[in-house]
């Protein structure tokens, strides 16, 4: 067992405490992480107040890319030295999902067995079974997901999370491609992830919606054509005018309130597709005439982590970096120490940062 310094939300709404935890030696099936950069993603923010559940205290952390330190009985793919960005979704092979082909969809992702606790013997639940705010975690094997381990690690880890399912929102659930016009609604790291997987797949016209400047300009950074205000402007007006009058191909929400999934659902083109990656609060409630749904046509999706399979995409975009040809480092504003999280939750919550990456 290590001890390991870490960042733990101990109750609701309560400041995030630097602490010493331990670190179980790896298990049948389980991998020691080093922990060499984490981004900070408004899903910790939401972990710390509660709005994802009640298993306090929670070790946050989780978009992450580090060195393998030790591995367990059992575990054949992975080896300690290896370079890998973690995932929340190993993938069980056994299901039903994983049996027809389909494993992005597995219904039966797993996380590590054993608990990571605090020195008084409490168990940790980790933020998406990961908890990387950390300088070593504890992870099921399969979620470790070796790339090249020339790319720095505060960039490859942000594919952990936000920018993946922004990216796959995109590409892989949106069927996003070259001549089409998408637009995407909310231009923080999801949204700005499905710009800029818009822009990979060769879309002629991507269509950035904010209603803050700063996020727009972003947003250009990462390939939008064009910017819509949404504090300005009717967006649904807007992207039509942008899009011949027809609507967008494709339209991400990346906010998830019904609200944006509205407007996304009226800005798209007869038979386009409207995504929802942004993740709506319990309480949210849609209602949309019946007979639209129906006399528009198209495709109503959710999107889940980008509809990604880890081994599949991380390694393949991660080239595409190194290649110049995805800009993923735009996506890191700034680089932090680990007792630095809760100011960078305050940044985060005012719109001044794109991220923040805790490096160890």
């Amino acid at each position: 067992m290590d001890k390991s310094r870490a960042v733990v939300a101990i109750g609701k709404g309560k400041p995030v405490e630097v602490v010493t935890i331990n670190v179980p030696d790896p298990g049948p099936g389980e991998a020691v992480v080093r922990v060499q950069a984490c981004g900070v993603c408004h899903t910790d923010l939401h972990y710390r107040e509660g709005g994802i559940s009640d298993d306090y205290p929670f070790l946050l952390g989780h978009e992450a890319a580090g060195v393998v330190a030790s591995v367990g009985e059992g575990v054949r793919d992975l080896e300690p030295g290896d370079f890998v960005v973690l995932n929340w979704r190993a993938v069980c092979g056994q299901c039903r999902a994983c049996k027809r082909g389909r494993p992005q969809y597995c219904f039966d992702t797993h996380n590590a067995a054993q608990a990571m606790t605090l020195d008084d013997g409490t168990p940790l639940s980790p933020a998406l079974g990961i908890g990387a705010f950390t300088e070593r975690t504890l992870v099921a094997a399969g979620q470790c997901t070796k790339v090249d381990p020339s790319a720095r690690a505060a960039v490859a880890g942000l594919l952990g999370c936000g920018v993946m399912a922004g990216i796959g929102a995109a590409i892989n659930t949106g069927n996003a491609g070259p001549g089409d016009s998408v637009a995407v609604i909310g231009c923080g790291g999801v949204g700005d992830g499905a710009v800029a997987g818009a822009d990979l797949a060769g879309a002629r016209r991507i269509v950035a919606v904010d209603t803050d400047p700063v996020k727009l300009e972003w947003a250009r950074q990462f390939g939008a054509t064009h910017t819509v205000n949404a504090a300005e402007a009717d967006a649904v007006e807007a992207i039509r005018a942008l899009t011949d009058g027809h609507g967008a191909d494709v339209v991400v929400d990346a906010v998830g309130v019904p609200e944006t999934y509205t407007q996304a659902f009226y800005a798209r083109d007869l038979a386009g597709t409207v995504v929802l990656v942004g993740v709506p609060s319990p309480e949210m409630r849609l209602e949309l005439p019946l007979l639209d749904v129906f006399a528009r046509g198209g495709a109503l999706k959710s999107s889940w982590y980008g509809d990604c399979l880890p081994g599949r995409d991380f390694p393949m975009l991660v080239e595409l970096f190194q290649q110049g040809r995805l800009p993923l480092e735009e996506f890191v504003t700034e680089e932090i120490a680990l007792d630095e999280v809760e100011t960078a939750f305050d940044k985060m919550h005012r719109g001044e940062v794109l991220r923040s990456v805790v490096t160890f």
